[in-house]
Parts: structure tokens; C-alpha cells; sequence
């Protein structure tokens, strides 16, 4: 049985980690390259690292925070945030890390998972969804989650299912779902999202959003069907240790791995 992933995720912005709630009301959580190295050795199998205002600001991502982060890992770095072109992800991949993340450039141009794919691997490749529900009268295509953009600012016309689907088949390797309902509120994954789309797709989904105590994980892991899960807050403000997580869900049943 394939194991299950714990992830550390890093939202960045000016070059320090935040973390907010419901994208919004932002507090410091401290230095990236410190917070990865801490994560990682606490037993995080990977580390997301996302500049949450580089598509906002219309800029690249910050290149040197990336470097610097990924100096201090010996576990996988995934970037995004500014991605916009095969030339941005090469950046981000020169300066170390393993994966790169596009949200909102992939959205406007679908053809980039690809051309990324191409030339690095569609493993490489993660596809980012901020997913929000939207109380519309009828669901479109019997779902409700609709696509947002620009670190969650600018809702699409795009439905999550739909796009996870349109995704995959231009070579993405892994969706990141995030639900925009649930972030940082600490009260579980939206395992009904996580269920849909990993039922939707073939590759890897990442639950993101909402993580608040051990029986989330669990939750996700089992009815949301999830591959991996994804957290900030939890982590960074020391209210779980990753290692005791991963011990009680290894005791749930479910396949975790341990570092040596």
C-alpha cells in the first residue's frame, strides 16, 4: 500500500512566512529557510514553498528566498507563485527545488503545464487549485467549487472538477486542492472537495486547508481520499509535532513514512 504524505506548506510574502485565515489577516510565522529546515527534520516528507503575493504584485517569485530554502532541505521543495512561463519555473528549478506549482498562469494558459511537463517531468508538475463554493441556484455539471486566481482574489468561470480533469490530461503530475472555505480556520478538511476531485482524477491530490488536529488527517486520508495532506499553521505555531501525527495515523491504518 502506497503511503500517505504529511507536507509542510510555507505561504511566503516579502520574503517571510505568513499564514492567515480564509486568505486573509495575515501574522508572521518567521523565516522560510528556518521554518523548512525545522519542518523537515521534524519529519515533514515535503515542503511547499508558495510566494502568495508574487501573481497579485505581478512579479516573479523570490528566487533567493527559494535558494536559501532549499540549501537547508534534504527532502522535496515544491515552489509556486509568479510562475507565468517555462522560464520561471527553469529559475526556480536552478535555484533547487524538485517541483513547481502553477495556479493562476495555468489557468490563463493551460498550454504551460505542458511545455513545463516537457522539458521537466510531468512528476514535476503540480497544479494549484483554490477552490471555493459557490451557493449558485443550480450546481454546473453536478458541482458547486468554483476556480479562483491570484492568491484567491479573482474568482474564474472555471469548476474545479472540470479543471482537475483538464489538467491531468495536459500532464500535470499532482493537483495541490486547496479549499479557500476552510483555510486556516482549523476546523478539518473539506473532505467532500478532496473525495470529489481524487475520484476525478488518476494522479496524486493534496488536501490543503483547514487542518486543525490529528482526526483530521485521518479524515482526509480516509473519506477524503487524499494522497497526501497539506498544513501551515498547525506546524508552524507548534501545535503538532510531525512525527507524533504521523505515529497516530500510522496506528489508524493508515501507511505513513518514517525518516531514518
Amino acid at each position: 500500500m502506497l503511503t500517505r504524505r504529511i507536507i509542510a506548506c510555507l505561504d511566503v510574502d516579502g520574503g517571510r512566512v505568513v499564514k492567515g485565515t480564509k486568505f486573509v489577516n495575515l501574522r508572521d510565522a518567521g523565516d522560510p529557510a528556518e521554518l523548512a529546515r525545522v519542518h523537515a527534520e521534524g519529519g515533514a516528507d515535503e515542503i511547499v514553498f508558495l510566494d502568495i503575493t508574487a501573481t497579485h504584485e505581478k512579479r516573479g517569485t523570490l528566487v533567493e528566498a527559494v535558494r536559501r530554502t532549499a540549501r537547508e532541505l534534504f527532502v522535496p521543495l515544491t515552489v509556486g507563485g509568479g510562475i507565468g512561463s517555462l522560464a520561471d519555473a527553469a529559475a526556480v528549478y536552478e535555484a533547487g527545488c524538485d517541483k513547481v506549482s502553477i495556479n493562476s498562469a495555468a489557468v490563463k494558459n493551460p498550454a504551460l503545464i505542458t511545455e513545463i511537463g516537457e522539458r521537466f517531468g510531468s512528476q514535476a508538475v503540480v497544479v494549484a487549485i483554490d477552490a471555493k463554493r459557490m451557493e449558485e441556484a443550480e450546481p454546473v455539471d453536478g458541482e458547486h467549487w468554483r476556480v479562483f486566481v491570484g492568491g484567491g482574489r479573482v474568482p474564474t468561470d472555471r469548476y474545479v472538477l472540470a479543471w482537475a480533469r483538464e489538467a491531468e490530461s495536459r500532464g500535470a503530475g499532482e493537483i495541490l486542492l486547496t479549499s479557500m472555505d476552510r483555510d486556516g480556520t482549523g476546523i478539518g478538511f473539506d473532505c467532500e472537495l478532496t473525495a470529489a476531485v481524487a475520484q476525478a482524477v488518476s494522479i496524486p491530490v493534496i488536501a490543503s486547508g483547514g487542518a486543525g488536529n490529528v482526526q483530521h488527517f485521518v479524515d482526509v486520508f480516509q473519506g477524503g481520499k487524499a494522497d497526501a495532506a497539506l498544513a501551515a499553521s498547525i506546524f508552524h505555531f507548534g501545535i503538532h509535532d510531525i512525527r507524533e501525527l504521523k505515529q497516530r495515523l500510522a496506528e489508524a491504518g493508515i501507511p505513513m513514512r518514517f525518516p531514518c
